[in-house]
């Protein structure tokens, strides 16, 4: 494994953005072939026709979902 880290964005109201060295791998330990790509978006409405990255499906069904850390005070 690499040393460099990975980023995780979460977008307002639309996919997981995942930057950095990534391994995607499915339930039964399959991995898909990422050569090339130094980050994916990965669907969170569950709408996507090409789970489990994002299609942009998210637009269409107007998946609304906007969560932020929560700030320990």
């Amino acid at each position: 494994m690499s040393e460099e880290a990975v980023k995780v964005t979460v977008r307002p109201n639309g996919s997981l953005r995942v930057e950095g060295p990534i391994v995607l791998q499915d339930a039964e330990g399959r991995t898909w072939d990422l050569t090339g790509k130094p980050a994916i978006s990965l669907c969170r409405c569950g709408a996507s026709e090409n789970k489990p990255f994002c299609d942009g499906a998210h637009k269409r069904i107007e998946f609304q979902s906007a969560p932020s850390p929560v700030v320990a005070g």
